[in-house]
């Protein structure tokens, strides 16, 4: 195997980080394909905790080099945070292993003040990050946006935000009536920071080119999960890129490649950030038991995190709308114990019994249909499975058609067992 894709298969927080910093212990090259600091992969390495927003999990492995490709929204200044960040926690980060696409949109900040105020005074709540994500990908697909290489040229960028600029200042001024950063202060704050992603900055498409020649392992690493694309997700309760299979051709390219193993990272439950439908949502003590034992707040906003039970119906159909080849099984640990397990198998869905979400599905309607199994009680201190979770991971895989290669049961590097091996 040469190349690998790690895709979250549900609404997000699955524990992709984890995942990928294992496997990026075994590749050459990990590369970032879609979204912004929006997302945040939490890893932790011998206690410590190390929370990534921009910069790849790869980065944490010294023989690894990690690409950040044109199809990320990129905010300048959440890169320089991050990256005194993670080199205080002790983290060699060069322009030999960080190489960061010149092409990928820039986030100012009139992006993040008009999601802001949409989200505050709009007729819909999404529930965003307020990062400036979807303002900053709508700039990009009305080719009024700015690139992370216009920063370096001060009369360019000027040209370019000043025309971007005039239908934003008419929000701010007449709908929501809104202070924003004068076009100078905005140019200079961008063309300092310029400087600092300056020396990052590379032709990452011809990179990944050379290293697939060269016959190096790579792995992509998705951010959010294939519910909240843009195409598949539960719109309008989605994020604004394309978090599954496909986003990896759009945003970084795999050139003169398929991608040899997409892996599905799956939690044992559901969990959901903000708004939207969730059929298998849990109000009672059991929702309350798992949000708290599982530590159910987001990494990149604090946000608690709804929780139900597995999906299998909406695990089935991103199986199937991102190409998924093997399941991930994380956090198993935190349903251990529990006195009852219920999986939802399918829906009732106007007349009908349906085992298979598909796009377009009005997601309030349905009645998830549950199987109770028994529940299970490991305590992880050794390989064997009890019969109880076998049965668990069993029903998964018949269900959805894909083997779980991979099960997780705590946030330490250790704290995993392959069932697979891959690179």
């Amino acid at each position: 195997m040469r190349s690998m894709a790690i895709v979250g298969s549900q609404w997000g927080d699955e524990g992709k980080g984890k995942i990928t910093d294992l496997l990026g212990a075994k590749c050459d090259v990990v590369v970032r394909y879609q979204g912004g600091n929006n997302a945040g992969h939490t890893i932790i390495v011998k206690g410590k905790k190390i929370v990534l927003h921009l910069i790849p999990s790869g980065i944490l492995h010294s023989h690894c080099v990690s690409v950040v490709g044109h199809g990320v929204v990129f905010d300048p200044e959440a890169f320089q945070k991050e990256l005194l960040k993670t080199q205080e926690a002790g983290v060699t980060i060069t322009p030999a292993n960080l190489k960061i696409s010149e092409n990928c949109s820039v986030i100012t900040m009139y992006h993040r003040l008009l999601d802001g105020v949409r989200e505050q005074q709009g007729p819909v709540k999404i529930g965003t990050t307020g990062k400036g994500i979807g303002p900053a990908y709508e700039d990009k697909i009305s080719r009024k946006g700015l690139k992370l290489k216009d920063l370096l040229d001060k009369k360019v960028l000027r040209e370019r935000l000043e025309g971007n600029l005039i239908e934003k200042e008419s929000l701010f001024k007449n709908l929501y009536k809104i202070d924003y950063p004068a076009l100078d202060s905005e140019v200079e704050r961008l063309f300092e920071l310029g400087k600092v992603v300056a020396p990052f900055m590379a032709d990452t498409f011809n990179f990944l080119d050379q290293a697939f020649i060269a016959g190096k392992k790579v792995l992509y690493e998705g951010a959010q999960g294939v519910l909240l694309d843009i195409d598949y997700g539960s719109y309008p309760y989605v994020t604004s890129s394309s978090t599954s299979y496909g986003g990896i051709y759009t945003g970084a390219g795999a050139p003169g490649h398929h991608i040899d193993e997409v892996l599905g990272i799956t939690k044992a439950y559901t969990t959901r950030v903000g708004e939207g439908p969730f059929p298998t949502e849990l109000f009672d003590d059991v929702g309350e038991r798992i949000q708290q034992i599982g530590n159910e707040f987001g990494a990149t906003t604090g946000r608690k995190r709804r929780c139900g039970w597995l999906d299998l119906a909406l695990l089935k159909y991103t199986v199937k709308a991102s190409n998924l080849t093997s399941l991930a099984l994380t956090k198993l640990d935190i349903l251990s114990g529990l006195e009852v397990l219920k999986v939802c198998t399918g829906y009732k869905y106007r007349g009908e019994f349906i085992d298979c979400a598909y796009p377009g599905i009005n997601l309030k309607e349905v009645e998830p249909q549950y199987k109770e199994m028994k529940p299970f009680n490991d305590d992880f201190k050794t390989n064997k499975l009890s019969p109880e979770l076998t049965a668990y991971i069993d029903l998964i895989e018949k269900t959805v058609g894909v083997p779980i290669g991979i099960v997780a049961y705590g946030p330490e590097r250790d704290e995993i067992q392959f069932r697979q091996d891959y690179f």
